[in-house]
């Protein structure tokens, strides 16, 4: 089975525009597994259709995973279903969604084949029980490593530690990833990091976002001048994608 798929490159010069290179051929019998990646500047950039991406607002449930879905495509791995490693306060149902429940049961492995996790139990640790250098190094959909950026770790999950919702208050998911709006949203809305840092270690929930507003941010913020965007500081509001197969 032959897919095809966008290769968005991964190196040398920074991202611009959400600029993608030809479409290209990939043997599905012989790729690497790929089941987990972060969202990438470049492709959350092209599909917001603005520099300064999305914001809080994603769509809701339904538009996150199509952002995940979409930049799984755009690199040859459409055939696989994605979703958005996110919570929610209020979800098809009326009640809570949580984001260790979309994900399947693993194991997940990284676009460079490297080990994620296992199950949901090796989700719910500090770092996912995968591959170490994995495991504290989450790279995009490209393989490519957010080090790549001065500072660009923050991943919006609105999560606690078991990657459960955080807060039954809507504010505390940028009113279910519909609200884009930064004044009165600034500390609400729980992030992870991409790679362990000085204001946090955990990958699901670090420390709270300074607003749900539109922005990037990829150099470090010094103190008071992070604004209340989902960038401010150090990100572009990327999401954690998961597919429900390995």
């Amino acid at each position: 089975m032959m897919v095809i798929g966008l290769s968005a490159g991964c190196g040398g010069d920074e991202p611009t525009d959400g600029e993608v290179d030809a479409p290209i051929a990939i043997d599905a019998d012989e790729r690497p597994p790929f089941s987990f990646f972060v969202t990438s500047l470049e492709t959350m950039r092209l599909q917001a259709g603005s520099q300064d991406g999305f914001g809080g607002n994603i769509g809701g449930l339904a538009g996150a995973d199509a952002i995940c879905q979409r930049a799984a495509t755009d690199v040859g791995f459409g055939d696989k279903t994605w979703r958005a490693f996110i919570s929610v306060t209020s979800g098809p149902g009326g009640g809570p969604v949580h984001a260790i429940d979309r994900v399947g049961d693993g194991p997940w492995y990284d676009r460079n084949g490297r080990l994620i996790a296992n199950d949901k139990a090796g989700l719910a640790m500090t770092r996912p029980a995968g591959d170490t250098q994995a495991s504290v190094d989450l790279v995009d959909e490209n393989g490519r490593s957010l080090h790549f950026f001065e500072d660009a770790h923050d991943i919006m999950t609105g999560s606690n530690p078991q990657g459960m919702l955080e807060s039954s208050d809507p504010a505390s998911t940028c009113s279910d990833w519909t609200s884009a709006v930064g004044p009165g949203s600034e500390g609400r809305v729980r992030c992870g990091h991409a790679w362990p840092a000085g204001s946090g270690q955990h990958w699901i929930t670090a420390h709270r976002l300074p607003g749900c507003a539109p922005g990037v941010r990829t150099t470090f913020t010094p103190p008071g001048q992070k604004g209340n965007t989902v960038g401010g500081q150090g990100g572009w509001g990327g999401l954690y994608c998961f597919a429900l197969t390995p």
